[in-house]
């Protein structure tokens, strides 16, 4: 079991960075000749991206419900999921092919997913008593102190991050 780090910390990430939030509901739980198979694909291509950290996914989170599975994946770039997403020599885009084959729109088995495109300093996390969680997995680990201590301080307003901008120039 992970360490528990007993203060508030945050979580900072270098550059923009993507969100991306996907998961599986059952919709007929006696047909697990259906859903079986969806399932069993994720941890397949999550174990193929761990190997190989070039193709951007930064880390996840797996959530597990009733009938759900849910998870939070944190990628380097959107350009990096859509080439994985699509990329033909990667275990995705069979996964896919196979989805729309044999489930399609027939109701058995519910996919979802969000992406969402995180520019520098528009976001904010504090964790507190807690082990490395959430975006801390895909950055890095400070302390909340200082300007990091509340959640205004820890994210930026565009004022902010155009008055940077002018400074290093």
């Amino acid at each position: 079991m992970a360490d528990i780090i007993r203060q508030r910390m945050t979580a900072e990430i270098e550059g923009d960075f993507v969100v991306f939030l996907i998961g599986m509901r059952i919709n007929k739980l006696w047909k697990i000749n259906k859903w079986f198979p969806v399932a069993q694909a994720m941890p397949r291509m999550l174990s193929e991206l761990a190997q190989h950290k070039e193709m951007g996914l930064l880390g996840y989170r797996i959530h597990f419900g009733l009938r759900n599975v849910s998870l939070v994946q944190y990628w380097r770039s959107f350009e990096h999921l859509t080439a994985y997403a699509s990329g033909r020599d990667a275990l995705h885009f069979p996964a896919w092919v196979a989805f729309n084959k044999s489930i399609g729109s027939n109701g058995d088995v519910g996919i979802w997913h969000e992406t969402y495109r995180i520019a520098p300093g528009q976001y904010e996390s504090v964790y507190n008593n807690m082990p490395p969680f959430g975006l801390v997995v895909a950055g890095t680990l400070v302390s909340a102190v200082g300007r990091r201590s509340t959640a205004a301080g820890r994210i930026q307003t565009q004022r902010q991050l155009d008055a940077q901008n002018e400074v290093s120039l």
